[in-house]
């Protein structure tokens, strides 16, 4: 499998389900508690703005935009920040 493949299966398979589910999390804390505290709001802020990252490169991959070299890059990143 080339580092294209495996970052577009690394981002969809793991990647984006964890950070839609700590988002949802972070919603459903705000939708009881109706309110939410400055560190909440900027951790949820911090991790949709992962998540629209993420759909960037997945859209960059579909379109046949992204270099091997830089997927290989982002994909060691990537894995260091999971770690």
């Amino acid at each position: 499998m080339n580092s294209i493949e495996e970052l577009k299966q690394l981002i969809e398979g793991e990647i984006m389900p964890d950070l839609e589910s700590v988002i949802d999390s972070i919603f459903k804390t705000i939708e009881k508690e109706k309110m939410i505290s400055l560190g909440e709001r900027e951790e949820l802020e911090e991790l949709q703005k992962m998540h629209n990252e993420c759909r960037e490169i997945l859209i960059e991959i579909e379109s046949g935009e992204m270099e091997e070299d830089e997927a290989k890059e982002l994909l060691e990143e990537l894995k260091e920040v999971i770690k």
